[in-house]
């Protein structure tokens, strides 16, 4: 799930900057840059939780002879069709890593927390999506559609999560932007029952019913984000700038029904993120 963007601790700044490397006429498209982002997020304790936490935050955004590299948190991915810095369509692929830190830490429920600790997911695995640049506002506005697949490759739910996801940004001037994306997540069945399962030890230690439903493959969430930027210094490729985001998931199905979201939990999951950040 993106809270606000891919993960638990998303920060949707990097991710909106593909699409912005033109706002003005005088700077090249598909140039080569870096932007490093700061900043607080507050997000669910636990996927799931009606509790929040604030957390820091950081991410690392780039593009180098074409080829774009984002950080979301505890995320990685990597655009490896080059650029031509053009608008038009584009092809994106690449692979994408994550760490899921999820009910790892910072467990806001008692009950839950009694549960125990789960072990971290190491996830690997790639996305493929296709992008317009220059799509209604002007020649740099943007709209993009992509999937991503990851399976955990360590031993903690041992199977796979696919993302499916749309994207739309816009400046508004040389130094503002916006942007919105929708997406979901569908889970492997190996995912439900680590995070969302109850077993009968579990029951004792906690108070909460058994629940083994989440044991199966299903769409877990769907979820909605926005981001507002404004550069401080020089424009929206160069410079200080500034940035805030708004999240929203739901969690469906037997995700939702379980005791650790029905009753420990809320389906309702909120986050917002703000930050600055500097592009060179």
């Amino acid at each position: 799930m993106r809270i606000p963007c891919l993960s638990v601790m998303a920060f949707c700044l990097a991710a909106s900057f593909p699409g912005i490397a033109s706002a003005q006429d005088d700077i090249r498209l598909g140039g080569d840059r870096i932007t490093l982002g700061v900043g607080a997020a507050l997000v669910p304790s636990y996927i799931g939780s009606n509790t929040s936490t604030i957390v820091p935050t950081a991410a690392v955004q780039g593009q180098v002879s074409g080829i774009s590299f984002s950080s979301q948190g505890t995320s990685l991915s990597v655009d490896l069709v080059p650029d031509s810095g053009k608008p038009g369509w584009k092809l994106q692929l690449g692979p994408v890593a994550m760490l899921r830190l999820d009910r790892n830490g910072m467990i806001g429920d008692k009950a839950v927390a009694a549960l125990g600790k789960l072990d971290k997911a190491w996830e690997v695995g790639g996305w493929v999506g296709i992008q317009r640049t220059g799509v209604v506002t002007s020649p740099y506005d943007n709209f993009s559609a992509s999937l991503s697949w990851q399976h955990d490759v360590g031993d903690a739910h041992g199977s796979t999560v696919v993302s499916p996801s749309l994207d739309y940004g816009t400046p508004l001037s040389k130094t503002s932007y916006a942007s919105v994306s929708l997406s979901a997540d569908h889970d492997g069945r190996g995912f439900g029952a680590h995070y969302y399962d109850v077993d009968a030890a579990g029951s004792a230690a906690s108070g909460l019913s058994v629940y083994d439903r989440a044991n199966r493959a299903g769409w877990k969430d769907w979820n909605t984000s926005l981001l507002a930027a404004h550069s401080l210094t020089g424009n929206l490729t160069h410079g200080l700038g500034v940035f805030a985001t708004a999240g929203y998931a739901r969690l469906l199905g037997a995700y939702r029904r379980s005791p650790i979201v029905s009753v420990a939990g809320s389906p309702n999951q909120l986050s917002g993120a703000l930050g600055i950040a500097y592009t060179f």
